[in-house]
């Protein structure tokens, strides 16, 4: 089966062809069945796939498709490389991204633009599968700005709308600067190794220029920053809200985000070469979850609250590679896709219930209207809140423990988690209390939704998987090396739990038996601080958006073009100087002619 690998990508980029080949021509039932119908036979065939490469003793394989490009003389081929991490990755895209697009499919059903949707949902798919499958950093580049276009074409799929159209545009160029950073890495790698195959970088013995190898790295990181929505260009992740629900899902669960931490991950032999890189790797996910976590104790709306929680969750797995713990990592991406799915596409069958309402003071009562999407609700919280037996329990517990005793990280930035891990409790519980138990500020009377809905059943496998996925047994060896379980104080491992019981009676206090409904509207400095991102929208716009637009105003005759009109003009001018010479008139010429050999004889009498 492992000679099919190629077929997994080719799958959602065939569909999304045959999509738009065929543009108003199919029903909504035939665009719903080859958009979700590529999806499932691509995430079965995974599955077939991972079941053969592990009963191999999961040897890497690696799949040739064609010659592609002679780089310095080098040979580049377009291959495919299948190992333990990159079968969990392609895992992950196809089988949650499968029930993302079985719920969009119910969810988009009555837009009339579904068909384009599926499109760009099923591009998306393949440039993501292209990023974690490609032997190469051409081809994972390739994915990587494949999949940051049709964020841009998802976030704004509703273009009617300006604020739409702004947050496409908003995480398009923030994203760029991580791109761009990520492209000058891959060209400092390429002068130093001669090659952009992978294996051959990472495994190389070659001495390079320490100087250039940090260089690479830190851009790489940067790179990653940009896609992961990390600190400090994360400004774009809780603006892409704007787009449907379904796309929130695909970009902070299966896709995009977790991109920038399969990169590092992917590259790690070079980080370990570099001192001090991981350090700051650890740093950035420690200060992104923490401010994360105090921006959404501020939010109203429920998608956004939900997207400062993967900023914060991000945040946590970029710690973990920051403390050498690579396979606790890519563990808590794997749950963390499972539960955040789960939330995003609950959220969105309340937004649908309560007609596009996202605002959670305008929610309330809903456990009584809604108790299955409420209960599917909870669940996922408690997942992400890291509740003892849930999937995110087991990920992050290791991401903490080995940041205790990292010489990368260490107890200052383990602090820093558990306090994420209090926030992460809060702002979960705030949300769960005000939404389910709060007072009805609506007049909600349809049921909830029926168990053999298309907006029900795809959320049943992630549900499960909310709550035993992690008990996923996941072996790295090959990749990372054997793994390590350091041996921890139990007040150290049982700390974190005992923060998020802490979070849930704070939440229950401030939030369960009060009135909710007028909170918003008396905001002190420091919540509306809070809830705008904690500045960093309001320091860009004065340290870049404003000096630009002054400088706009200021050079709108645009000195660069003043030179371009200066040699029109001359140009010009002396046309007009030979036109008056040419006067038709030969004495004239014959004067001018004798003129000229007497000036040419005067000079050379002169100069010698």
């Amino acid at each position: 089966m492992q000679d099919w690998l190629f077929v997994v990508p080719l799958l959602p980029l065939t569909s999304a062809i045959i999509l738009l080949l065929l543009a108003g021509r199919l029903s909504p039932i035939v665009v719903s069945l080859v958009g979700v119908g590529s999806m499932g036979l691509a995430a079965l065939l995974t599955l077939f796939i991972g079941i053969e490469f592990f009963v191999s003793n999961a040897v890497a394989y690696q799949q040739v498709l064609f010659n592609w490009l002679p780089i310095a003389g080098a040979s580049l081929d377009a291959g495919l490389h299948l190992d333990q991490l990159s079968i969990v990755m392609v895992s992950v895209i196809t089988g949650v991204g499968w029930m993302i697009h079985w719920y969009a499919a119910a969810y988009m059903f009555g837009d009339k633009n579904v068909q384009r949707f599926f499109v760009y949902m099923n591009l998306f798919v393949f440039a993501m599968l292209m990023l974690v499958l490609g032997d190469n950093l051409i081809l994972l580049y390739l994915g990587w700005e494949g999949v940051g276009l049709c964020s841009f074409l998802l976030i704004g799929f509703w273009q009617h709308e300006p604020n739409n159209v702004a947050a496409a545009k908003k995480a398009f160029i923030v994203t760029r600067v991580g791109d761009t950073a990520l492209m000058l890495g891959l060209l400092i790698l390429f002068s130093e190794f001669g090659s952009l195959h992978i294996d051959t970088i990472v495994t190389s013995s070659l001495v390079v220029d320490p100087t250039n190898l940090w260089l690479a790295c830190i851009l790489l990181v940067g790179g990653a920053v940009g896609k992961s929505a990390q600190l400090p260009l994360q400004t774009w992740l809780p603006d892409a809200m704007a787009g449907p629900t379904p796309v929130s899902a695909l970009i902070h669960a299966a896709t995009m985000v977790t991109a920038g931490v399969y990169l590092i991950a992917r590259m790690h032999p070079l980080f370990l070469q570099v001192e001090g890189i991981l350090t700051i790797v650890a740093w950035i996910g420690a200060l992104t979850l923490v401010l994360a976590g105090l921006a959404a104790l501020a939010q109203s709306d429920i998608k956004r609250i939900l997207a400062y929680s993967t900023m914060s969750q991000i945040g946590y797995m970029f710690l973990g590679l920051g403390a050498l713990v690579f396979d606790g990592a890519i563990f808590h991406l794997m749950t963390h896709a499972f539960f955040k799915a789960l939330l995003f596409l609950t959220a969105g069958s309340i937004i649908l219930k309560m007609h596009h309402q996202q605002d959670i003071f305008k929610m309330g009562g809903l456990f009584r209207s809604l108790p299955m999407t409420s209960t599917f609700l909870l669940i996922g919280l408690l997942a992400l809140v890291a509740f003892p037996g849930s999937s995110g329990f087991f990920s992050k517990e290791a991401i903490l423990a080995a940041t205790y005793e990292a010489h990368t990280a260490g107890p200052i930035l383990w602090w820093m988690g558990v306090l994420g891990a209090f926030l992460t409790s809060l702002y979960s519980f705030r949300l769960w209390f005000i939404v389910c138990f709060g007072p009805a500020n609506h007049h909600l009377e349809e049921g909830d939704y029926a168990p053999s809905s298309h907006l029900v059943v795809p959320l049943l496998p992630l549900v499960v998987l909310a709550v035993i996925g992690g008990f996923i047994s996941l072996d790295f060896s090959q990749v990372f090396g054997p793994a390590t379980h350091p041996h921890l104080p139990l007040w150290i491992e049982w700390m974190p739990v005992a923060v998020a019981f802490a979070g849930f009676a704070v939440a229950w206090v401030l939030y369960f038996p009060r009135n909710t409904s007028d909170s918003q509207h008396n905001q002190g400095a420091l919540q509306n601080f809070c809830r705008d991102g904690l500045g960093f929208d309001w320091l860009y716009d004065w340290v870049f958006t404003k000096p630009l637009q002054l400088f706009a105003r200021v050079n709108k005759s645009d000195v660069v073009d003043q030179f371009y009109h200066f040699v029109g003009w001359f140009n010009f001018s002396l046309n007009e100087v030979l036109v008056i010479s040419q006067n038709g008139k030969v004495r004239w010429y014959l004067y001018v002619t004798l003129a000229g050999c007497a000036l040419m004889l005067g000079g050379l009498v002169w100069w010698s």
